[in-house]
């Protein structure tokens, strides 16, 4: 038997989809919905399940289905808002699981497959290679040291597995880039296999110090930092922060690049004074933001 169809149907068990239903009450309701659909991973035969964060945020109810169609209800045991990782147990009911492996063992130029959930019972498959290994952040104050981008097309919904070419599973896929030679973003396992006793044990990974969160979208342009947009009730938005300003500095900082604006807030924490410097219209606005927790904002 070819050996990629072997590795395939020796992963094909671990995959499941789900459905959520989300409090309308809660923050990401207004962002996100308040219905979702992703994929996730079985990564221990207990039930413990992997997949990205945004799916499962403001969770009132969470439906599995597995492979061969058996549902089954599930919790959120642990998430992790800076990563982006979200970890759930299914109720009472053990599964095969995914071998993992940490993403340290790739290359660029290595091949690897994503497995999504398409629906309930039906799964998909991408094949690609991996295209970079590089740092990563988003518009939405978000950063990863190493994040794994690839040329794999996400063949179903966000939250399924990255496999390499042994069959281990090496990455949660979570955004679909739609760029010139990198079409997914995988979140590595190693996030999940570094840190999985305070996950399990505290929900939340107590060893990563509380960090400041302003709650902006934003993005670069010609060196600059553009503010998108700005979640109603947030820091950013009680401080007068607008959509279209221009970010000049943070604590009297120049900022060219949005990854600089994320470590330079990241070295404050909840409650401190953040000074801000924007160009606006015509002139330049001061402004000081007391920084949030996204944490208990999102809670």
């Amino acid at each position: 038997m070819n050996a990629s169809v072997t590795l395939l149907e020796s992963s094909l068990p671990a995959s499941v989809h789900l459905h959520v239903d989300i409090d309308p009450a809660h923050a990401s309701a207004s962002i996100l919905g308040t219905e979702r659909a992703g994929s996730g991973t079985l990564v221990d035969p207990a039930g413990l399940i992997l997949t990205v964060q945004y799916i499962v945020l403001g969770a009132a109810r969470i439906e599995v289905t597995l492979i061969d169609g058996t549902r089954a209800s599930a919790g959120v045991v642990a998430q992790d808002f800076a990563t982006g990782l979200a970890v759930l147990k299914l109720d009472g009911r053990k599964a095969p699981a995914a071998r993992l492996a940490p993403s340290t063992t790739l290359e660029r130029g290595h091949e690897v497959f994503l497995l999504a959930s398409a629906s309930g019972d039906a799964r998909r498959v991408g094949t690609g290679v991996v295209s970079s290994l590089a740092p990563y952040d988003a518009y939405w104050e978000y950063r990863l040291e190493r994040g794994i981008t690839s040329t794999a097309m996400n063949p179903g919904l966000s939250g399924g597995a990255m496999f390499d070419r042994l069959g281990r599973m090496v990455g949660v896929v979570s955004l679909d880039l739609n760029e010139v030679g990198r079409f997914t973003l995988a979140i590595p396992v190693e996030y999940f296999l570094d840190y999985r006793d305070e996950l399990l044990r505290h929900g939340r990974r107590t060893s990563l110090p509380p960090r400041a969160w302003i709650g902006v979208y934003c993005y670069a342009l010609q060196e600059r930092v553009v503010i998108a947009g700005i979640l109603p009730g947030t820091p950013a938005e009680v401080a007068g922060m607008k959509a279209g300003d221009v970010l000049l500095t943070v604590d009297g900082e120049e900022i060219r690049a949005r990854d600089a604006l994320y470590r330079r807030l990241w070295q404050h924490r909840p409650g401190d004074q953040i000074q801000c410097t924007v160009f606006r219209g015509d002139g330049v606005e001061s402004l000081a933001i007391t920084a949030g927790d996204a944490e208990q904002f999102f809670a």
